[in-house]
């Protein structure tokens, strides 16, 4: 039996200036740390009847299935502001594979030096790697628009960052990898003709509904702008901070991708910044929303050429569609919070019952997730919170909006157990299995993942899970670069 790989390669046909034909580099010992079953499955890929060497051997690089064309995709960034000209530095895109339903991007993070490495080794180590694999499915599963990952191999090799540390390589899965800082890259060559092909190419793969439009340019960009503000609408509901939002970072398919700095809010503070480069909180919490909006103006910028012939008409146009980022956020911003607390219909004051319920958790320093479980009647540790004057003359106004618009308990109750997640992967614990897994224990990582698979299920024996660090130290992330 084959195990079912369909490789149908668009990307590797374009001109040479979007990539580079390279193939990763070989490893001296791969070994499978883990293999995704489930998104297998999706992908209507069989493994059953290969052995783990061989499963190994081919999500290390060093047999590359047939029908497979490996390159390293060419993008540029602003990276914390600063423009710069990057490219894979350290991942190889084998192939997009063509599922029963979906085409598929399959690259592998960590296969070595490319033309774009600069002075990067091209690898990647093992803890960062597995940090994506329990991210982007926890992610998956909080029903979050994300790339996912199918493999975890180690390469048998060291690679030096602060110390010596266990090589390993990640197989990404996703709708593609084109990013707002692709765009950026043809854009600063000046060829108006790559950049047209690059448009029609996006247009052609992910939004084919608008191919006859005559106003091609502004109409991608309106649609990569409502994804944007869905996706980051979806990270506030959960308290998701991606830690690194570059232009680079920013998906065209409106996907969650590079899982570098990335935590998950414990007590609430708008603030909150865990990423270990981020020294001036430029991709705090609170501020996703605004750099989310200066990241589409500079994929505007990039498709001024293409949206009118006047440039002047051009910059009138695409500057309209970014203003009108603000006040389509927080249209579903209000919307996604009446969900967490069960409210139908929209009533003036709903604002500020909302935010005098988010000043409250900020002033008492409470956990975000877990408030929404007490209001949702899932007690966890920490119920002494609750008792204070200031909430309960909260929750009797919360209580009463609740009784407008035909709402019923079971009604409220359905619909914020659809939006309010029970478990999130807690920073504590993710760096708890991830250095279980760095000394050969992988009993607990699974365990995780298998709790991680049911965010909104109640589950037994969990809340050792859904418990905050008891640790007062800040808590820090780091990109593994």
């Amino acid at each position: 039996m084959t195990i079912g790989w369909c490789f149908d390669n668009t990307y590797s046909k374009l001109p040479d200036s979007f990539r580079e034909k390279i193939s990763p580099v070989p490893v001296k010992k791969p070994e499978l740390v883990i293999l995704n079953k489930s998104l297998s499955k999706e992908l209507n890929l069989n493994f059953s009847n290969l052995d783990n060497k061989k499963i190994s051997e081919l999500f290390s690089g060093n047999s590359l299935p047939s029908g497979s064309s490996s390159i390293a995709q060419a993008y540029a960034g602003h990276q914390f502001g600063h423009f710069t000209m990057l490219g894979d530095g350290r991942a190889v895109l084998i192939g997009e594979h063509l599922s029963k339903k979906e085409r598929y991007d399959i690259q592998f993070k960590g296969s070595g030096k490319t033309t774009f490495s600069r002075n990067g080794d091209g690898r990647a180590a093992l803890g960062p790697m597995l940090r994506e694999y329990i991210i982007s499915e926890a992610m998956h599963n909080l029903n979050i628009p994300t790339t996912r990952s199918l493999a975890v191999v180690k390469t048998g090799e060291n690679v030096i960052r602060e110390t010596s540390l266990q090589g390993a390589i990640l197989t990404r899965v996703a709708l593609s990898h084109i990013r707002v800082g692709t765009f950026q890259y043809i854009a600063a060559r000046e060829k108006n003709d790559e950049l047209e092909i690059l448009l029609n190419y996006v247009i052609q793969r992910h939004y084919p509904n608008i191919q006859n439009s005559k106003e091609k340019a502004l109409d991608l960009l309106n649609v990569v702008l409502e994804k944007q503000i869905d996706l980051i609408i979806n990270w506030m509901r959960v308290g998701f901070i991606h830690g690194v939002m570059n232009t680079d970072n920013m998906s065209i398919s409106g996907e969650t991708i590079d899982y570098g700095p990335c935590a998950f809010m414990d007590v609430y503070d708008p603030k909150t910044v865990y990423s270990s480069i981020d020294e001036m909180g430029r991709y705090a919490y609170c501020n996703q929303p605004v750099i989310a909006k200066w990241n589409l103006s500079r994929f505007a910028e990039c498709l001024i050429p293409l949206i009118d012939k006047d440039q002047n008409k051009a910059i009138e146009l695409a500057t309209e569609m970014i203003n009108s980022f603000e006040k389509k956020y927080e249209e579903k911003w209000l919307n996604m919070m009446r969900d967490k607390l069960g409210l139908f219909g929209v009533e003036d004051k709903d604002k500020f019952l909302i935010l005098d319920l988010l000043t409250w958790m900020h002033q008492k320093k409470v956990d975000y997730t877990n408030t929404f479980c007490h209001l949702m009647n899932f007690e966890i540790k920490g119920k002494k919170n609750f008792e204070d004057n200031d909430f309960q003359n909260w929750k009797k106004r919360w209580h009463e909006r609740l009784k407008i618009n035909s709402n019923s308990p079971e009604k409220y109750t359905k619909l914020m157990r659809s939006v309010n997640p029970l478990v999130i992967p807690r920073n504590h614990k993710v760096e708890e299995v991830l250095d279980e897994a760095n000394n050969d224990n992988l009993e607990p990582l699974n365990k995780f993942l298998e709790i991680l698979a049911k965010p909104y299920s109640e589950q037994k024996d969990i809340t050792n899970f859904q418990l905050p660090s008891s640790s007062n130290e800040k808590y820090k992330t780091f990109c593994g670069t």
